[in-house]
């Protein structure tokens, strides 16, 4: 019994000495709140979670006398932290509103044939293209539907549309440069120009990043990287490729390495050539972005295109001048002599045919009623069939003499210091020596080879081609060039379609 008292005993005094530990310290922080010294933080927490009884008096006899000032305060509370959220970039994902579960219906066309349901989203990528910011995008798209569903505007035409949405463009400062890059790219979109976009470079120089960068900032859906095409046409086809890439190869100078790389190029070109036919038919837009392209052989490309065109404006200047007419008019004379004397002919051997098959009748003397009905059957039918293949012709020759716009080939060679070229390589040759057990140990070898590699693909600056300097410090602003830069080669593509299609459609 004597030990539970003490035991009881000890911890009565241990509750004590606590009470009298939280009395203590109560009473230091009343005596430095009344001082006007900043308390430590634990014991700020607790005045805050455990205000004494004067303090509370005093708080409710301040907001009873004040009610007025403390919901002013809220309310200006209130509308810094609007103010804040507005300024913010509001995310692209998980962005939804309750005016996206009503449909509005975009017509189409002079008669509103065809309509398309409106979508923020899209509506939103395009928006971007246009340089404006992705979190003002979203905005502008978000008024535009509610302005639309607001006023019970379920049925708008592409023109109306538009013309709201230049309205609250310019009402967010987002003017005529703007209005008329969303223009001409609509246009773009239209006409179905074919664009391709080749993002050339060695090694660490940013090509992906700035592919799919790009690719989101003009709203074009197809990336081709020529390691994968490599990779394929060494595995799975007879193509002369190795595993061990060029630039890890041991040559005994500088040219042999440039023509090495030549060769795999155009082996990878031939790869390519399925896609960027495709592209070309439909008008589809491409990045394709690597290591294995030689802007020599897509400009090569690009001038026998243009020696075709050449070649066809001035087969057409001949065929207008007066000696082909003549020629023409003399061809078109002996055509019909010939035809003329294919059907005296044809007739004859009508007559004869008919002659003996009356004596066939006479022999035979069987005439059946339902011949001549089968035959009046057969011969609408026949002629029915008839007119639809030459129909088919006709579209089909209809859809060949369409020409295809001329497509749009815009290089771009990265380049970056040789400091921080450098820098890179090493770290990633690092990386993939521990990975492929195939590349030498020598890396200064490695770093020499893509540096030659590089210097050749800069070359091409001199016959016009873009050189683009990439740098971290800089990047976005590269970026934004680069944007701009693809907007005004697009500009001149379509300018230089819009010129042709007059010219092709007089001749």
């Amino acid at each position: 019994m004597g030990a539970n008292q003490q035991t009881r005993m000890g911890d009565g005094l241990g509750l004590s000495s606590v009470a009298e530990g939280r009395g203590a310290i109560d009473q230091t922080t009343m005596v430095r709140a009344a001082s006007g010294a900043d308390p430590p933080p634990f014991l700020q927490t607790r005045m805050v979670d455990m205000p004494s009884s004067s303090s509370s008096s005093s708080s409710l006899s301040q907001s009873q006398s004040q009610p007025h000032s403390h919901s002013q305060e809220k309310e200006k509370e209130k509308e810094k932290e609007e103010e804040q959220e507005e300024e913010k970039p509001s995310p692209s994902r998980n962005a939804s509103s309750k005016y996206d579960f009503v449909k509005v219906k975009v017509w189409l066309g002079e008669n509103a044939d065809h309509y398309y349901v409106l979508s923020r989203f899209l509506l939103c990528r395009m928006l971007t293209v246009t340089k404006i910011p992705n979190h003002v995008a979203i905005k502008i798209a978000l008024e535009l539907k509610k302005l639309l569903v607001d006023n019970s505007l379920l049925d708008v035409s592409q023109s109306d549309l538009e013309a709201n949405l230049f309205k609250l463009m310019e009402k967010r400062g987002y003017g005529e440069d703007y209005i008329n890059r969303y223009k001409m790219m609509t246009r773009f979109h239209h006409q179905r120009v074919p664009l391709v976009v080749l993002v050339c470079g060695t090694a660490c120089t940013g090509k992906s990043t700035i592919a799919t960068q790009l690719a989101g900032r003009l709203n074009l859906p197809n990336v081709l990287q020529t390691d994968m095409v490599y990779e394929l046409l060494r595995t799975s086809t007879d193509a002369p490729l190795t595993s061990v890439p060029v630039w890890a190869r041991d040559f005994d100078s500088p040219e042999e390495l440039i023509t090495e790389f030549c060769r795999e190029c155009r082996v990878v070109r031939k790869g390519l050539a399925g896609d960027l036919k495709k592209a070309m038919k439909d008008g589809k837009p491409i990045i394709i972005e690597g290591i294995h392209l030689d802007p020599s052989i897509y400009l090569m490309d690009e001038e026998k295109r243009d020696d075709n065109s050449k070649m066809e404006k001035k087969v057409a200047e001949s065929e207008n001048s007066p000696a082909t007419v003549k020629s023409k008019t003399e061809k078109q004379q002996e055509n019909e002599l010939h035809e003329k004397r294919m059907d005296d002919s044809q007739e004859c051997m009508s007559e004869e045919g008919r002659i003996s098959e009356g004596l066939s009748c006479a022999k035979s003397h069987v005439i059946s009623s339902s011949d001549p009905a089968c035959s009046k059957e057969k011969n609408p039918r026949a002629e029915g069939e008839g007119h639809k293949d030459l129909d088919l012709q006709k579209n089909n020759a209809t859809k060949k003499d369409k020409p295809a716009a001329e497509p749009i080939i815009v290089p771009i060679v990265l380049r970056m210091s040789d400091f921080d070229h450098k820098a890179l390589l090493e770290e990633w040759i690092a990386t993939r020596a521990s990975r492929d057990n195939c590349l030498p140990q020598d890396h200064r070898k490695l770093i020499n080879n893509l540096k030659l590699i590089q210097d050749y693909l800069c070359s091409f600056e001199s016959q016009g081609l873009t050189v683009v300097d990439i740098s971290a410090n800089s990047f976005p602003q590269t970026l934004d060039w680069l944007h701009s830069y693809l907007l005004q080669c697009i500009e001149r593509g379509l300018l230089a379609a819009c010129s042709e299609s007059p010219k092709q459609g007089g001749s």
